[in-house]
């Protein structure tokens, strides 16, 4: 038996959903059916631009036919092929329509893992775009209560931070992955996270904001308690000496080591500025007389 010709399931499905004197309502049963099957054909033959828009047009029939479900794991498909083709709006746009279905129908494990699909396919070509998916998906999760499946979502949404340099929204981060592994009573990968942020500050060489950040994360008494508070300590003691040998040494140590790949890269790199500057600057404070008059 010859294989169906996808082309003439095309046109027997379009013309199943289009109204005419003999046809008083659109057949979306039977015309889903056949654009899922076209779509499946056109796949195998790599004609991926006739797949995709069967896939889509097999998604709407889905939604007309109050099958959310379906609908999404179609829209999936398409996004799949659109990044096949590389049409990086669609992929965005195909995955976040998928997102919204699966929560339709109550289900939000899909519907985060659709956006972080196209935020990974998106991290090299849209960046910008890849980290706003990133966050989508993880609050998606966070409002579920599931925050112990978002780790990944911060720490990918963290390494694309520092790819584009914005080192103040990487260490955000990987302070919203501390706060959400505080929440699971995940405290190794809180005590990693809140040292991470730390590093990225010092990488920004942002002292006095990595120096804020200890001081704000000493606050957790798992972190207070924690070798990755004892290696931050001893890192902002070095910068504030001015000691670039032990900095380099603690960059090596093997609590840094055990941080995410993307972190302990940054760290191998430190010092990045002129650390004499704070040295310079902790001795000026402790020279400054007392001002008997200057009460504040």
């Amino acid at each position: 038996m010859p294989a169906s010709d996808p082309e003439k399931l095309i046109a027997k499905a379009d013309k199943l959903t289009k109204l005419s004197l003999t046809r008083w309502s659109a057949d979306w049963r039977n015309a889903t059916l056949l654009y899922e099957e076209a779509a499946n054909l056109f796949r195998v033959a790599k004609k991926n631009e006739k797949a995709k828009e069967a896939f889509e047009k097999a998604s709407k029939g889905q939604e007309m036919l109050s099958s959310p479900w379906d609908a999404a794991k179609d829209m999936e498909s398409a996004a799949a092929l659109a990044k096949e083709l590389g049409n990086w709006n669609e992929v965005s746009d195909f995955y976040r329509r998928a997102s919204e279905l699966y929560m339709e129908c109550g289900r939000p494990q899909p519907a985060s893992d659709a956006l972080a699909k196209a935020a990974c396919a998106l991290e090299d070509t849209i960046p910008d775009a890849a980290v706003q998916l990133y966050n989508d998906a993880s609050t998606i999760l966070e409002e579920d209560g599931k925050e112990q499946m978002a780790f990944d979502l911060y720490r990918a949404a963290s390494s694309v931070y520092i790819k584009l340099e914005k080192y103040s929204d990487a260490a955000a981060s990987l302070l919203q992955l501390g706060l959400a592994a505080d929440k699971c009573n995940a405290t190794n990968s809180q005590c990693k996270a809140y040292l991470g942020a730390i590093i990225v500050y010092l990488y920004a060489h942002d002292f006095k904001q990595a120096e804020k950040c200890y001081n704000d994360c000493s606050q957790v008494d798992a972190f207070l308690r924690s070798d990755q508070n004892r290696c931050a300590s001893k890192l902002l003691s070095a910068y504030t000496e001015g000691d670039i040998e032990e900095i380099k040494r603690l960059a090596q140590s093997n609590t840094v080591s055990n941080l995410d790949h993307v972190v302990i890269k940054l760290a191998r790199k430190l010092p990045t500025g002129d650390v004499s500057v704070l040295k310079t600057d902790a001795a000026k404070e402790e020279e400054e007389p007392l001002d008997e008059n200057d009460l504040t």
